[in-house]
């Protein structure tokens, strides 16, 4: 696990903007432009490079050891596609250093890498070739790849005519199975059916522990967490965080949020709602402390919520439910149907104690008539924060799970 595998420093890439591509240039155009270049710089100075260029990475650098999974993580524009396109050498750096030890399969794109017009048993060899593969080799691991892929019927057929599930299947197959000793992923799990987003989890499980090196780069924040030992964090282009994947994908889940524990509108006229229904007020509160003490899994919660009615005698109900900060919902609850009157109707209930581990939650709510027409749909109408107020034992990480109840064992030794 010590030696590297990858090892980048200060790497930038640079990006020139709106200034028109030509074909090609004459041998006095390039000769000119070189020996007037250091006159031009200096001449228009760092302004007109700051207006004209963009960075996509900027002062980029970190190290990767053999065997190691780490997920790139950011937003959109943060860098992260142009990095592994730099590992895979499909672009060049405008600056830095990059050192590879060892051979990178890539999946980067749908299609990146496939030739349209060659049947999926050709894109097959012709990839293991670019990896440096014998044919002999590429055949051992042919029909593995194949069944994986399920595209046994369509392996003769050129990819064109591939539908984009089945695309992304066959690049991922040859990807992980023709066994690279780095292997870069960029938002693999983003086409395709959960049965084959298992699949690929569980395969890029079995690539770890045969000692292979996994770059993965998505917005899956669950399956970053699952998968992966380490995070590093681009915002920008630079790395703004690197370490630990729970409290690295934890720091950049919570950027920019903030708790909302209470929300409250006086008037029908600026509530959110409609002719039917308007929102009155919504909460999420402790029972047994004071609200300036922080919410931990050892506190019980009330939930409470009040809308102005405007169905007299519509069957109508509450319906709330609660979500991680990675948008993985925990649960759903709802009120009993019931037909009110005109007026403010209420409602409330309980989360108890020592069933929520801890995290950043958002809840959901939904005012719902006959128990199947939404009037009413309000995501992150609250946002709150669950610490950890004990450890068990000797225990010091993250307590698994989305909840973490306490449940009465009973324990006893047979004689």
């Amino acid at each position: 696990m010590s030696e590297t595998s990858i090892h980048i420093e200060e790497l930038g890439k640079r990006y020139r903007l709106g200034a028109p591509q030509r074909a090609y240039k004459t041998i006095r155009e390039t000769i000119m432009e070189t020996v007037l270049s250091p006159f031009r710089i200096g001449r228009k100075g760092l302004s007109h490079e700051s207006n004209n260029t963009f960075w996509a990475l900027k002062d980029v650098s970190f190290e990767v050891k053999q065997g190691e999974v780490v997920g790139i993580i950011g937003r959109n524009g943060a860098g992260k596609s142009t990095l592994l396109k730099i590992l895979s050498r499909i672009t060049v750096p405008t600056e830095g250093r990059v050192r590879i030890f060892g051979r990178i399969g890539s999946l980067l794109e749908v299609g990146t890498g496939f030739h349209p017009e060659l049947t999926g048993r050709e894109n097959i060899f012709l990839n293991g070739a670019i990896l440096g593969m014998k044919r002999e080799e590429i055949k051992t691991k042919f029909d593995e790849i194949v069944a994986f892929a399920e595209v046994e019927k369509f392996i003769d057929m050129p990819v064109k005519h591939y539908s984009s599930g089945m695309y992304v299947r066959l690049a991922f197959a040859v990807a992980a199975h023709l066994e690279p000793d780095i292997l870069l992923l960029d938002e693999v799990l983003a086409v395709g059916d959960a049965a084959f987003q298992k699949k690929c989890l569980g395969k890029m499980g079995d690539v770890a522990k045969e000692g292979r090196t996994v770059l993965f780069v998505s917005h899956n924040m669950t399956a970053v967490k699952s998968l992966c030992q380490r995070a590093i964090w681009l915002d920008k282009g630079m790395v703004v965080g690197a370490g630990e994947v729970g409290r690295v994908v934890d720091s950049y889940l919570q950027t920019g949020i903030s708790s909302v524990l209470e929300q409250t509108w006086n008037s029908p006229t600026i509530a959110p709602g409609n002719d039917m229904v308007r929102l009155h007020h919504v909460s999420v509160a402790p029972l047994y402390q004071e609200r300036t003490e922080p919410i931990t899994v050892r506190t019980s919660l009330q939930m409470n919520a009040a809308f102005w009615n405007y169905l007299p005698d519509a069957l109508l109900n509450f319906s709330v439910v609660l979500y991680s900060l990675e948008g993985v919902a925990i649960f759903n609850t709802g009120s009993s149907p019931q037909s009110f009157p005109e007026g403010l109707v209420s409602g409330s209930f309980i989360i108890p104690e020592n069933f929520l581990n801890d995290g950043t939650y958002t809840i959901r709510l939904l005012i719902v008539r006959d128990t199947s027409v939404v009037l009413m749909d309000i995501s992150n109408v609250l946002v709150f924060e669950v610490h950890d107020s004990e450890r068990k034992g000797n225990w010091y990480g993250k307590w698994i799970g989305t909840v973490r109840p306490t449940f009465d064992w009973l324990t006893k030794v047979d004689k």
